[in-house]
């Protein structure tokens, strides 16, 4: 699923309003690419030469059921706890990619995915979805560059 919603989104062009996405941690050099579709967001965190650390996709209902047996590891998104599960990239057999999902306090749901080439680049990416704020000051982005 990840692979095929990947894939759908990447012609989206880099838009002006980001403030539908959370906050980004400070100090890291990421910006947002932000598309909206009807009641949904799609935003993606860009490192300064253009690659994806992470995305995130806010809609009202989960676009993502996660399964016990893909489950990795536990973390922590904004406070909340979450658990990381394995997702599968048939167009990059060599990266490990993780998702998880977690309820925002608006009642809308936020799939988070990240891909990664090595375990150290995992970890990293872990640390700065973690790092995401989302609620009331999210429109209020931190190194966003828009």
């Amino acid at each position: 699923m990840l692979a095929a919603f990947l894939l759908c989104t990447q012609g989206t062009a880099r838009a002006q309003d980001v403030g539908a996405c959370p906050r980004l941690p400070a100090n890291t050099g990421l910006t947002w690419e932000h598309r909206a579709s009807g009641d949904a967001d799609f935003c993606r965190a860009l490192r300064s030469d253009g690659s994806e650390a992470f995305g995130v996709y806010i809609s009202p209902k989960p676009t993502f059921e996660p399964a016990r047996a893909d489950r990795e590891e536990r973390g922590q998104i904004d406070g909340q706890q979450v658990y990381w599960y394995r997702a599968e990239i048939a167009a990059k057999p060599g990266v490990q990619a993780r998702e998880t999902l977690l309820a925002l306090p608006d009642g809308r749901a936020a799939h988070v995915w990240l891909q990664a080439a090595s375990r150290e680049q995992l970890d990293a990416g872990f640390q700065l979805a973690g790092a995401l704020h989302f609620g009331p000051g999210s429109d209020k982005q931190v190194a966003s560059g828009q």
